[in-house]
């Protein structure tokens, strides 16, 4: 199969750079924002399609597990067909996904029409990261840029229950699919006018197999967690998953190092810094899924507030990802991802062992200020784990790089309201001071979580670290030389 040329990158002008960035932006915003939006509007959806907590769980999974499947398939597609085209593609799939589930009259609608809404939403994220990579090369530049996109994104994830509160309680649970609609539009036309497309200088064939097996490892794990309260532990349903699960890891681990190009990137994995941030990434996004998902419940089924004062409760967390998020994403291109990485790490497992604290009658302010751990947690993670992905690697990777990152995002995201969903949603029905009482094991969780964070943080940025970031990069700059150049290299030896 021939390869396409790659497309060479016009030189933009300041202005034409940032309006990329807005559009890059804009995408995501609806993207992120529909992870954590729908979290605030679970209990009307629970009321009105008469939805059962699996019910309410596969409908923030669908989502977030079609993301973690396919991302890297979309990065690989954006790399050979061209970012920009994909990125329309995916937008124009993401509209017609929030069609969808504004209409939907059940739940299995719901569920269905928010895994249409996560296909596209693959085809955004990571490309839109990738989109921005390219766009801005100086590397001092790209990570402010970085620091802006990912910004926008801990944004649009910490403001998206402050919305979708007031869009449930002045609306119905409808309008926050309805949204998406006009900006999915706007970002449309902003496309067509100023991004420009590019190629990454070596695409990437397809990887069939790879993408089965990762499929049926993502799907088996999330489907045996969710599924156990209803069928148990003990089930053979459960138990076959599980296994197919555990087979398909090591048949990724036994087949992709045999292709040329494979879906799953090992020799990325080389680098300590970028397995480390793949690894923060789970972690990072498990701890705030879980967070989200507890949350919502308490503040509505146990505190018994509106779908508006439970977004408004999280306001302050939103408001700190505005302050803190710039100054980190100009911490990392100026010193470095550690001290970021630390920050959050610690602030993740305060917030889990403050949680632990918080009752049914807990007074309102005194919660408030826990939750202000988790904004510090979500203003200082994301730009040092986006950076860490993509700093040191030949652009020809920057789509596979950024798939995997957000691939791992995307995976924590599901396991955290899958396990926090399983460990105190069927304590739901015992009562405040029973799942109160359930949540503990979910804060136990989210303080482990943050402290391997810190763990991690720290080792990745040392220098042996950056000697292994150094060694993978060359991996791939002699995989990237053409057959001739690599034949005169041989010759000169």
């Amino acid at each position: 199969m021939s390869e396409p040329m790659p497309v060479p990158l016009p030189d933009l002008s300041p202005r034409r750079r940032l309006l990329v960035l807005a559009v890059c932006c804009a995408s995501m915003i609806v993207v992120v924002m529909d992870i954590s939006i729908v979290n605030v509007a679970l209990p009307a959806i629970r009321r009105d399609l008469h939805a059962s907590l699996s019910g309410l769980q596969w409908t923030v999974d669908a989502y977030t597990l079609v993301l973690a499947a396919f991302l890297v398939l979309a990065g690989s597609a954006a790399d050979r067909f061209g970012r920009r085209r994909i990125f329309q593609l995916g937008l124009a799939a993401f509209g017609f996904g929030s069609l969808l589930c504004a209409l939907a009259p059940g739940i299995d609608w719901l569920i269905a029409a928010r895994a249409v809404q996560a296909l596209g939403g693959t085809m955004l994220n990571p490309v839109a990261m990738a989109i921005v990579a390219t766009t801005f090369p100086a590397p001092a530049e790209r990570a402010r840029a970085i620091g802006v996109f990912s910004s926008v994104s801990g944004l649009a994830l910490a403001l998206g229950p402050i919305l979708g509160g007031a869009l449930v309680d002045g609306v119905g649970w409808h309008a926050i699919f309805w949204i998406n609609v006009p900006i999915v539009a706007v970002a449309l036309v902003g496309t067509a006018l100023f991004v420009p497309e590019s190629r990454a200088p070596r695409a990437r064939r397809f990887d069939p197999v790879g993408q089965l097996l990762m499929m049926v490892f993502l799907g088996g794990a999330v489907f045996a967690i969710i599924e156990s309260q209803r069928l148990g532990w003990a089930s053979p349903v459960i138990w076959c998953l599980l296994a197919a699960a555990v087979l398909s890891v090591a048949g990724l681990l036994a087949y992709e190092p045999r292709r040329a190009d494979p879906l799953l990137e090992l020799r990325l994995f080389r680098s300590v810094p970028f397995s480390s941030a793949a690894a923060m990434a789970v972690f990072a996004l498990c701890g705030f899924g879980a967070f989200l998902f507890v949350t919502t419940q308490y503040l509505q089924e146990v505190r018994g507030l509106s779908a508006l004062a439970t977004g408004l409760c999280l306001l302050p967390l939103g408001a700190l990802v505005v302050v803190l998020a710039p100054v980190a994403g100009r911490l990392v291109g100026a010193r470095g991802p550690r001290l970021p990485l630390t920050v959050a790490g610690a602030a993740l497992a305060l917030g889990g062992a403050a949680s632990l604290g918080i009752g049914a009658a807990t007074p309102l302010p005194a919660v408030l200020a826990v939750y202000l751990l988790f904004g510090v947690f979500m203003s200082t993670v994301n730009p040092p784990l986006t950076n860490t992905a993509v700093s040191g690697m030949p652009r020809s990777m920057a789509g596979v790089a950024t798939s995997l990152t957000s691939a791992g995002r995307q995976t924590g995201t599901t396991l955290g309201v899958a396990v926090s969903g399983t460990i105190a949603g069927p304590a739901l029905a015992g009562g405040g001071t029973a799942f109160v009482a359930a949540a503990r094991g979910v804060w136990w969780l989210v303080l482990v979580l943050g402290l391997a964070i810190v763990v991690l943080g720290l080792v990745s940025t040392g220098r042996r670290a950056m000697r292994t970031a150094a060694r993978a990069a060359a991996l791939f700059d002699e995989v990237d030389r053409g057959p001739a150049q690599r034949a005169g290299a041989l010759e000169r030896r």
